[in-house]
């Protein structure tokens, strides 16, 4: 797989403003990701910021998605250009930065991802992503075959989403529920209407933009409602989940 043959497809889905519907991968498992991308998801989340995954955990992930539908989008754990550069180079180029709270982390986050003189990633010759030195075209091509999506999880993050949003390379917008309802005051209320005011407030300002936007919405009410807002890119549940839910509901049926 070069990308010269298979170019960033969910990428390009992204930005002609495509519904695409995702899930979250946490359980670290290249079992339970392998099974998560059969079901047919556009995009997997695998996360590396509150799942317990690292580069040794997400390989066989990536390896266990090679013949699925389904993109696999990576969160690390900061907006760190050494961490993201190891991501790059093991086979990622979908991008969920968590945190990004000005236009200044915005911009690091895209440099991260590419190659000088656009950016500040750093150049290796061989590695899994560009098939081992295989891949003659890579670096050449990869800066235009890279996903950066980013979060909006704090009040300075609403404050700065038009600067945000602005930069060149930014592909989506993306709604961290859980951090910026604690952010505004409503600690595990992600659906008080006072959230889901600056919640639409940013997706009218990533439209404005330009900017397709997301968010992770597990309760299927909430996952409606912000596609009918405008919403491109939803996470409609996670691995966590919808095993947790499975198993307890299995367990009630027989111990009644």
């Amino acid at each position: 797989m070069s990308y010269i043959s298979n170019p960033n497809g969910f990428r390009q889905r992204l930005l002609a403003g495509e519904t695409l519907i995702g899930s979250w991968c946490a359980l670290a498992s290249p079992i339970s990701t392998e099974v998560l991308g059969l079901a047919g998801f556009d995009w997997l989340v695998l996360d590396g910021e509150h799942a317990p995954n690292d580069i040794t955990t997400f390989v066989p992930q990536l390896m266990a998605l090679k013949g699925s539908v389904s993109a696999p989008v990576v969160r690390p754990p900061c907006n760190e250009p050494v961490i993201i550069k190891r991501l790059l180079d093991i086979g990622f180029s979908n991008f969920l930065i968590p945190f990004v709270e000005t236009q200044e982390e915005a911009l690091r986050a895209v440099a991260s991802t590419r190659y000088p003189p656009l950016g500040i990633r750093g150049v290796s010759v061989s590695h899994r992503s560009n098939m081992y030195g295989t891949v003659p075209e890579y670096n050449s091509t990869v800066n235009d075959n890279i996903t950066v999506l980013v979060q909006i999880e704090t009040q300075q993050a609403v404050d700065n989403i038009d600067a945000i949003a602005a930069v060149e390379g930014v592909d989506g917008i993306f709604v961290g529920p859980g951090d910026l309802s604690a952010a505004l005051g409503y600690l595990g209320q992600p659906a008080h209407p006072e959230v889901l005011k600056v919640i639409k407030h940013i997706f009218e300002r990533a439209k404005a933009a330009g900017k397709p936007s997301g968010i992770l919405a597990p309760v299927e009410a909430d996952a409606r409602r912000y596609l009918s807002w405008g919403a491109s890119f939803v996470a409609v549940g996670s691995d966590v989940g919808v095993f947790r839910s499975a198993t307890q509901a299995l367990c009630d049926r027989f111990k009644q």
